[in-house]
């Protein structure tokens, strides 16, 4: 018996097989080693019970007959699998993961070898085992969802069977039929979660289902089911969800990123930017992973219009928020400050060649760079490994000096002399360039000779060469070059599109043009200024050769049918005195041309030869290197001693974006793409940048905005800066749609209740607009105004003067109709525009809007108790909430000048009268806030409440019905340290006054100056740096829902380019129509 065992581990352990397969039967055997084997982690016992019942080949071997009836209930019998794994119990390990059921694994290498080898040797079977356990763990086939199980059936007479299934082959003796029994598996949800929302179970990860999360993607990607990898997997907010919850956030970026470089990509660009945000938010999601869809919609929607792919992702945190029942949604957001970008660095070994001396790029994004000590490599994309070029066909060793992009190819050249020519995309990717330096211009010289540039046409290369007269031209890289002669030093060359006519450039400013096909000079311009010609730019469909020299200045020729006797058209001049140029940039497509130098940047329209602008540079600073954004309305810049690429609107001149490099001392280089922009730092970091011009061109005012008024229905508000302007914006689109302009800065913005007026103070006068036809109708001057006031009627309109007369005057025609002689502090008008209600050293007033004379005085001055805050009460308008100074809360009746007590507040609550707003019901009045959050008053109960924010709170306001109440709150100090774009910035809570629940709470990413809150439930908040964003209240618990269509229209439309302007200025009347005395 002992010399029977066969010799070997692989051996014995296959004749093991044999044995489980006679006890067992074959089928069962070989599948259910096979499934272990392919595991990712392992499996448990109940998984390899539910893929043994979902596989038909287990099924049909081993568990049916030939034309027996089947049940519409099917599956491998539990005790079959317990026998099989109790015979292999010696050689199976077990391991818990979190809390679940043990997983059983190979505790010996070799039983997966053998295995593999076994049964698993068809690669074609290894994809289609994968692709049953991927369906398993995507619970395709749970939730009574049967599947087909095709059986062989005798013969019967051609109509149904009793499974209502039909027959595919009636002719002979038996038949296919399709019998779908449900094979009970379980089903697979990414989180399994309670009757209740999402718990704080959910944030230590117990309720994820980490199988699904762990096994689906590598049985997606084995079986090369890449679409659904990465639409249905790596895409969904589910499983990002599962995977933060789980504490797997650096494996999900990693995904994200394309870990497996083999991997297919489909959606490389959406792919990197929702990793970008998951690791700039990691500092977040750690501690808070329940706030990953709140990050990633407000992060994400200002670029849905770019990556329309990502719609479907919104579309899904839309649906999550409906879920859990509560939450606030994002109408309108800006761009966050910091941009995301794709960033990968160069390996070990190539950084430790020292720095980077020059980079090129492909017109397929490839970049190429030579290092110091004169190594190159190529980075394809963001999803393969930066590579080290090396000549390994001819083992050469090399030290390349120069880099340069031909467009579609890399020209390479080294300190010997040599050049090659590399092919990004094509399998032999070095080519050697013969025989450019065997030329007799090159006799006799042994020192290096240095490439200054190249172009290449569909034929030719051309290569000119630093301080050389002439131009190097190949047909092909194997031939010998034809040299075109010049009579001075080449400097810049451009070819004609259809590759004939070569136009060089030279140091005296005179450019030779030659006819490439049969070697002739055709003819020289000549420029009066004799300054070297650093770039020549061919219009050809407008006939112009413009000659930009190294100071700048601009010669137009026009070069009508053939250049045979170019025509000199005109000079463009820059500013004299200045620095030589530094490099110029210029996009066919806008007909702009950038011109670069050391202090001022130009830039020029190339179709009428007009200066659209000047940019000078920062004081103290140098411009190094700029070029155009690829829609023309921003340009880049990089400025000395600065590691930061800024951004300028071209329209505004304002710097709108800085972008950070990875770099805290060393100036990056800058390239641009098809789509975007590359930074490479000198000691290898490579950033990639495509969403600048959504996020530089994204509306922003001048200045912080400070103030923010909408309409009831919140589709139309308007923002003030505190400059001439007031913008008017529409929230179906997203953009302001009218720029009210004013003679000086806008002081005050009021909103008719009516929506039919729009009241400005500006520089002593105020402005009425008529917003439906857009127009200025009245401009007052002779009022010193603080504040304008206008009744809920929408008639009449208060101008509160500090010092003077306060006029009450006709909204309709401006005619005053009484004048108020005491100023009152906090002043507001009753809900039935009959009295203007305020505080004057210490009592309350109600003063008649008719006659200006004061009509009704709550006053307790001989209980030595003052008024410190009071608020109307729209739904009973005759009475006022009125707080003393002791904190007794009054109601004053006002037209019959009766109060009565209410109760007294407790001592610990303070009364911060800016603060105190009531609810127009009457329920609920705010209080107070401080540095953990903020009270307020349920007046129903006489309670007071507190609630806690995450910081203190600096504004609060309620909605109109006074339900909610939205806070703005600031982190602690020790939050605000982290360098992310979350934590230094305010927190947006909403609070059901209700019960004190939070419905929602949102981390900004810019520093909030102003709030309001629409009857609608919309949230407008005005940010620091001038833009606005607009939040929407979704509240299923008090069913209450902010109506969103600005929000899916938003989706739907916001997809152009805002270009930095409003489109319609409205200006205001040049001289006032109506003086008051």
């Amino acid at each position: 018996m002992e010399s029977s065992l066969p010799n070997g581990v692989h051996a014995s352990i296959s004749a093991l097989l044999d044995v489980l397969e006679q006890k067992h039967g074959p089928t069962l055997v070989r599948r259910c080693l096979s499934y272990l084997t392919l595991s990712r982690t392992g499996l448990t016992e109940a998984e390899l019970t539910d893929l043994l019942s979902s596989d038909d080949e287990v099924l049909m071997t081993q568990y049916t007959l030939r034309g027996q009836a089947h049940s519409c209930r099917l599956r491998v019998p539990h005790v079959d699998v317990e026998r099989l794994l109790l015979d292999l119990r010696m050689f199976l390990g077990r391991r818990t993961v979190a809390a679940g059921a043990p997983l059983l694994f190979w505790v010996c290498r070799h039983f997966g070898l053998v295995v593999t080898k076994k049964y698993l040797g068809c690669h074609e079977l290894r994809e289609q085992l994968h692709s049953l356990m991927a369906d398993y763990f995507n619970g395709r086939w749970a939730y009574g969802n049967a599947k087909p199980l095709i059986i062989m059936r005798e013969s019967e007479p051609s109509g149904t069977t009793e499974f209502g299934s039909s027959k595919t082959n009636t002719a002979s003796e038996t038949a296919e039929m399709a019998v779908y029994i449900d094979r009970q598996p379980p089903c697979q949800p990414f989180v399994f979660r309670s009757s209740d929302a999402l718990s704080s179970a959910c944030k230590e990860g117990s309720l994820v289902n980490l199988r699904r999360i762990i096994e689906l993607p590598h049985h997606l990607q084995e079986s090369k089911r890449w679409e659904e990898l990465e639409r249905k997997l790596l895409l969904s907010l589910g499983f990002q969800q599962a995977m933060v919850l789980a504490g797997l956030l650096g494996d999900l970026v990693d995904m994200l990123m394309g870990e497996k470089r083999s991997q297919v990509v489909t959606l490389p660009r959406e792919r990197a930017l929702l990793a970008s945000m998951l690791k700039s938010t990691a500092c977040i999601l750690q501690s808070s992973p329940e706030e990953l869809p709140m990050l990633m919609e407000c992060r994400l929607l200002p670029f849905v219009g770019i990556y329309q792919e990502l719609e479907v992702y919104i579309q899904e945190i839309e649906q999550e928020r409906r879920r859990r029942g509560s939450g606030i949604s994002v109408v309108l957001c800006p761009a966050s400050s910091i941009l995301p970008s794709i960033q990968c660095s160069l390996s070990e070994g190539i950084q430790g060649q020292g720095c980077i001396k020059e980079v090129a790029l492909t017109a397929c994004n490839v970049v190429v760079g030579v290092m110091e000590s004169g190594i190159a490599w190529m980075w394809r994309s963001p999803w393969r490994e930066v590579e080290e070029l090396s000549l390994s066909n001819k083992q050469l060793k090399v030290e390349f000096s120069r880099v340069m992009s031909t467009g579609r190819r890399i020209l390479l050249s080294t300190y010997c002399n040599m050049l090659f020519l590399l092919a990004v995309t094509s399998p032999e990717m070095f080519v050697e360039v013969e025989g450019p330096l065997e030329t007799e211009e090159f006799q006799g010289e042994t020192n290096q000779h240095m490439v200054e540039g190249c172009v290449e046409t569909e034929e030719h290369l051309c290569v000119w060469w630093k301080d050389k007269r002439f131009v190097s031209v190949f047909r092909g890289a194997n031939g010998k070059p034809q040299n075109f002669q010049c009579q001075n030093p080449v400097t810049c060359l451009v070819c004609s599109d259809d590759g004939r006519f070569m136009y060089c450039g030279q140091e005296t400013g005179a450019v030779a043009i030659f006819d490439i096909y049969n070697t002739n000079p055709v003819c020289e311009c000549s420029n009066p200024n004799q300054n070297a010609i650093l770039s020549i730019i061919l219009c050809e469909e407008q006939c112009d050769m413009a000659c930009v020299d190294i100071t700048g200045n601009i010669m137009l020729w026009n070069v009508d049918g053939r250049p045979t006797q170019p025509a000199f058209q005109l000079e463009c001049f820059s500013d004299k005195g200045g620095n030589s140029v530094l490099n110029v940039d210029y996009s066919y497509e806008l007909a702009t041309l950038l011109v670069c130098k050391a202090q001022q940047i130009t830039l020029w329209n190339t179709c009428e030869w007009v200066m659209l602008g000047q940019f000078m540079t920062p004081q103290g600073k140098a411009f190094l290197h700029a070029l155009l954004a690829q829609e023309g309305h921003l340009f880049l810049a990089l400025l000395q001693s600065c590691s930061l690429v800024l951004v300028w609107n071209i329209s505004s001149g304002e710097c709108v974006l800085s972008l950070d490099t990875c770099s805290s001392t060393s100036v990056p280089r800058l390239l641009k793409t098809a789509s975007g922009f590359i930074t490479i730092t000198p000691r290898g970091c490579l950033s990639m940048w495509e969403v600048i011009n959504a996020a530089g061109m994204s509306p922003k005012m001048s200045h912080g905005v400070s103030q923010v008024v909408a309409d009831e229905v919140g589709e139309k508000f308007y923002t003030a800066d505190g400059s001439i302007a007031v913008w008017g914006w529409s929230l179906r689109t997203g953009d302001p749609e009218v720029n009210f302009i004013h003679e000086g800065p806008v002081e005050k913005l009021m909103l008719s209740p009516d929506n039919s007026h729009l009241v400005s103070v500006s520089g002593g006068d105020i402005y009425v607009w008529q917003l439906d036809t857009r127009q200025n109708i009245f401009r007052i001057r002779g009022s010193s105004a603080t504040d304008i006031l206008i009744t809920p009627n929408s008639k009449f309109a208060v101008s509160l003067c500090e010092r003077g007369l306060s006029p009450v005057w006709n909204l309709q025609n401006g005619g005053v109709v009484c004048h108020i002689q005491l100023y009152l502090d906090a002043a507001k008008v009753s809900p039935e525009s009959t009295f203007l209600i305020g505080l004057h050293q210490g009592d309350l007033l109600a003063t008649n809007l008719w006659s200006g004379t004061v009509s009704r005085r709550f006053s307790h001055a001989a209980h030595s108790e003052h008024v410190v805050a009071f608020h109307m009460l729209p739904q009973q308008p005759d009475f006022v909430l009125v707080m003393g100074s002791s904190g007794v809360v009054y109601t004053w009746k006002v037209p019959e000048d009766t109060m009565l007590q209410q109760f007294q507040l407790p001592r610990s609550f303070s009364i911060q009268p800016h603060v105190v707003q009531t609810s127009s019901a009457g329920s609920f009045m705010l209080l107070s806030t401080n540095k953990d959050g903020m009270a307020y008053l349920d007046l129903s109960t006489h309670q007071t409440c507190s609630v806690k924010v995450e910081g203190a709170a600096f504004a609060v306001c309620l909605d109109k019905a006074g339900r909610y109440a939205v806070c703005l709150s600031q982190p602690s100090a020790l939050t605000a340290q982290c360098s992310c774009d979350v934590h230094p910035e305010s927190v947006l809570t909403v609070i059901r006054l209700a019960d004190g629940g939070k419905v929602g709470m949102l981390r900004m990413c810019k520093t909030p100056l102003t709030v309001a809150v629409c009857e609608q439930l919309y949230v407008y908040v005005g940010f620091h740096d001038g833009s606005v964003a607009v939040y929407s209240i979704l509240d299923l618990i008090n069913k209450q829902e902010c109506s969103v269509r600005g929000r899916d229209n938003l989706i739907g439309l916001k997809k152009h380019c805002f270009c930095g302007t409003v489109r319609m200025r409205l200006s205001p009347l040049a001289f006032p129509n109506i003086t008051w005395p």
